[in-house]
């Protein structure tokens, strides 16, 4: 019997609320209001109705609807909803050890958004996250964006397109990680052979394609069905952006020069010593996102990492994001990561920017979030403070309107700030029965 009660239990909590926002309108007002565009809004109001933001601006300009339920929220800052453009949460893998180059696999098909790594993320301010297969691999699989939404599935989490189709892009990476010393199998023992093999595969999908027009629609001149060639052809075609793990400045021309040759967009990754070639990258119209460490250790080709590399590479005029790597940057400590970029010398406008639109432009969801501005999702975080100061505490993260983290909910706090059960994913607990329904606490 108590096995039963503890299974009921952890379905009811595992059916959470996945509601968007009603119809009422909800106004947060008195808060100040980075909204990621170059403003930032003393004595803010941000108004909020169906998962949408309908309205932002001062408490004199910007009218509140009838019958709002009003948040007071003064004192605090209310910033965007952060956008990770790469993250590995919810212990998603992707190829395997077969061969190098692996379009065909899907990252979707191995994520577990009931991890506690999702929790973590919302804890941190993150609403929007490119999952990604790892870097061991030249090309590793088709990433997955998601909606950091409360649900049970991945179809739950994951964004689509205006035609339907789940939005994502493709994994690919050089230098150390894909190279296998003394290979004699399939993969790469040296940069060059790492570069002649992707660009065998693009040609492949070259040729793939050009007889998938000329069948114009007739099956019977189709070539044989290749889900590999299929996503290959996606990114010649534009429709899927390439998301490039590389770190030595050769490493990340040879990925520019790649995209270059091909017609595919790219993202560059990590980017470690993007410094050395900043306005090569900016003379390529190429962004950048970089994860920011502030230790040493790590791999050889990551030993000339610099907290000026973002600095440096805005002044060249290279879009730019902040991303984590989870776990390389908990999820949780993005925001510090974006400070110390300030630190560093990047601009405190251009730091925010780095977290929320710049990303979201990256990952081609610049029309939904990244930004308060009215028309978009209400994808936003109530903060105590400062977004850079070490002092300040995510309080609540939204997502399309929805409250998806409560630093003042019991629960949600220890995904905040660790401690015991924290880290523990798919543990059967009776306490969100007892918080939810006044129930008995351990």
């Amino acid at each position: 019997m108590k096995k039963l009660l503890f299974l009921f239990f952890a379905l009811a909590c595992a059916a959470a609320p996945t509601r968007a926002q009603g119809e009422r309108a909800v106004a947060y007002t008195g808060a100040t209001v980075i909204n990621a565009t170059g403003q930032t809004i003393s004595d803010g109001v941000l108004v909020v109705r169906g998962g949408k933001i309908v309205a932002v601006g001062t408490r004199s300009s910007t009218r509140v609807p009838e019958g709002a339920q009003v948040v007071d929220v003064t004192g605090k800052v209310i910033m965007p909803g952060i956008v990770d453009t790469h993250s590995h949460i919810g212990g998603a893998a992707g190829a395997d050890g077969s061969a190098p180059i692996q379009p065909d696999v899907r990252v979707l098909d191995a994520v577990n958004v009931r991890d506690t790594s999702l929790m973590r993320a919302r804890a941190g301010g993150i609403t929007t996250v490119n999952i990604m297969p790892g870097s061991g691999h030249l090309l590793s699989g088709q990433t997955v964006y998601i909606k950091l939404r409360r649900g049970s599935t991945i179809e739950d989490l994951a964004i689509r397109d205006a035609a339907g189709n789940l939005a994502g892009g493709i994994k690919m990476a050089n230098g150390t990680n894909p190279l296998r010393a003394n290979s004699t199998g399939p993969f790469p023992d040296t940069r060059a052979r790492e570069a002649s093999l992707v660009r065998e595969q693009f040609v492949r999908a070259q040729d793939y394609r050009e007889k998938v027009r000329r069948a114009g629609g007739d099956k019977s001149k189709l070539p044989a069905r290749d889900l590999s060639m299929e996503a290959l052809a996606e990114a010649l075609d534009g429709k899927r952006v390439v998301h490039f793990h590389t770190h030595r400045h050769d490493d990340i021309l040879t990925a520019v020069r790649l995209s270059k040759e091909f017609g595919f967009r790219v993202v560059l990754h990590h980017v470690t010593e993007g410094w050395k070639v900043a306005d090569e990258i900016a003379r390529a119209g190429v962004p950048a996102s970089i994860t920011i460490v502030d230790s040493p250790g790590g791999k050889l080709e990551a030993v000339d990492a610099r907290l000026e590399t973002a600095a440096v590479l805005d002044r060249a005029g290279v879009l730019l994001a902040i991303h984590t790597d989870d776990y390389i940057t908990d999820s949780r400590l993005l925001l510090r990561s974006a400070a110390l970029a300030v630190r560093a010398g990047l601009p405190r406008e251009k730091a925010v920017y780095a977290l929320t639109l710049a990303g979201a432009r990256m990952l081609d969801l610049q029309d939904r979030t990244g930004s308060l501005e009215a028309g978009k999702d209400a994808d936003f975080v109530v903060l105590s403070g400062d977004p850079f100061s070490v002092y300040t505490h995510v309080l609540e993260t939204y997502v399309e309107g929805v409250k998806v983290f409560d630093r003042s909910d019991r629960q949600d706090r220890l995904y905040a700030t660790g401690g015991y059960g924290a880290g523990y994913g798919q543990h059967l607990d009776f306490e969100c029965y007892a918080e939810r329904e006044g129930g008995s606490q351990r």
